[in-house]
């Protein structure tokens, strides 16, 4: 289905146009630093360039694309700075996420959990790597569930979009995904038996796997950070 045919109404553009912008950013079909045009972008779905400038805006705001006035739109490109706040702020969550399902963890949240490694399990034995990366957001909002923080997990959501790009290009195929799994499983027991200092300390395991993708990127496309912190 081609972008024009997807539009159902003047009411829907904006969203429609903001949604297939984002995937394609997210996916990586555009990469960091690629320029984009409101007169393409408008001209691909038959519209003017007003509900393209207000989905532009709203892919800036989520810092996936950087406008400039007078100068070219481009994809934004990583930046270090960025990615240590998004991890400082996810740390700080996630740990009391752990603390709090390690304490409120009873038989129904451990029969979520056991369900959620069991999908991610045959989500790796049917090679189905695409589908890791909603099941990882679904893990963590069942902890956030179970933690009766579920609020929580609107800000984890938010930070995990940051980094998301990058996690797609660490995921390669299927050789960081049963590690993943495996940090999930070992948080998943942790809570299950209430201890939430092992919960944590795996926590935090999971989030530094992205050092060594960070360090791969910097090293093979420095292009895609921000020239000042690459």
């Amino acid at each position: 289905m081609t972008p024009a045919a997807q539009l159902t109404d003047r009411r829907t553009t904006v969203d429609t146009i903001f949604e297939h912008l984002h995937e394609e950013i997210v996916s990586l079909r555009l990469l960091p630093g690629d320029k984009i045009s409101e007169a393409d972008v408008a001209s691909q779905f038959g519209v003017s360039r007003q509900p393209v400038r207000d989905a532009f805006s709203r892919l800036a705001n989520q810092d996936l694309l950087l406008i400039r006035p007078q100068r070219a739109t481009e994809v934004k490109r990583f930046s270090a700075r960025e990615i240590e706040k998004s991890r400082f702020v996810r740390a700080a969550i996630e740990t009391e996420v752990l603390r709090r399902a390690a304490k409120y963890c009873g038989e129904q949240g451990a029969a979520l959990l056991d369900a959620a490694i069991h999908t991610q399990d045959q989500a790796l034995a049917n090679h189905h790597v695409d589908a890791f990366t909603s099941l990882d957001y679904e893990f963590h909002r069942t902890l956030c569930v179970i933690a009766k923080a579920d609020f929580a997990f609107e800000v984890i959501m938010e930070e995990k979009a940051k980094v998301d790009r990058l996690c797609v290009l660490g995921l390669s195929k299927e050789t960081r995904m049963p590690e993943l799994i495996e940090d999930h499983r070992k948080i998943a027991n942790a809570v299950k038996t209430g201890d939430a200092n092992t919960a944590i300390d795996a926590g935090m395991v999971h989030l530094s796997r992205l050092d060594e993708t960070i360090a791969m990127i910097s090293a093979t496309n420095a292009n895609y950070f921000e020239k000042s912190e690459s």
